[in-house]
Parts: C-alpha cells; sequence; structure tokens
C-alpha cells in the first residue's frame, strides 16, 4: 500500500505535525527561531548549500524534540498507544517540515555562505 500526499504534504502524518506546530503564535515563534539557529550555525559542506545543511540539522533538531515529547507521555510506554504512536511518527517527513520552515529564514547574517 503506498501513502498518498495531504493537503499538499507528503502525507497525513507529515500535514498533522507541520498544522500543530503553525497552530498557535507561540509555537510558531518557537521554529521559527529553531529555523534561524539552524541556518546561522550551518556551514555549506562539500555539494551542500549552507541552506540545505540547515535544513538538514532543522529536519534533525525536529524529530529528536517531538521524539523526546512522546517519549515523555507518562502511562502510554509500552502500550498499544505507543506503537501506534511510534508508528505514526515514523511516516513524518521532518525534512519536508524543515524546508518549509527554512522558507522564512534570514539569510542576510555575517558571514553568510550561499
Amino acid at each position: 500500500m503506498s501513502k498518498q500526499e495531504y493537503n499538499g504534504w507528503t502525507n497525513y502524518e507529515t500535514w498533522a505535525v507541520n498544522l500543530w506546530m503553525d497552530n498557535a503564535e507561540g509555537s510558531q515563534r518557537h521554529y521559527a527561531e529553531k529555523a534561524q539557529e539552524a541556518y546561522d550555525n550551518a556551514k555549506a559542506y562539500r555539494v551542500f548549500t549552507r541552506k540545505e545543511r540547515a535544513t538538514s540539522d532543522l529536519a534533525d533538531i525536529l524529530k529528536d524534540e517531538y521524539g523526546e515529547a512522546a517519549e515523555a507521555l507518562e502511562g502510554v510506554n509500552g502500550t498499544v498507544f505507543a506503537d501506534l504512536l511510534g508508528a505514526a511518527m515514523s511516516e513524518v517527513d521532518w525534512y519536508s517540515i524543515a524546508e518549509h520552515l527554512m522558507a522564512e529564514v534570514t539569510e542576510e547574517t555575517e558571514g553568510a555562505e550561499a
């Protein structure tokens, strides 16, 4: 069975995570800051531009942050609900969400590389 796009996103799981990330002003601000930090800390590497490197780094940051939050759910670990949550979270396309967030990054920083 193949996954289908959902509302312009890779799949439902990716759409849902992005929706919740973008649903409240505080959350929007938090992830915009994470994207800017990733860009500011990234350096071009071999065949990757600075923005591509930052996008990859941000995807890893988002995946780790959500993974830690999922693990922190008390009373869920070791249950069918944990298994289902883990399966859904494994389908999230973190790179697509990171690309979406990176589109708003200010690239005009001191010493910026293309």
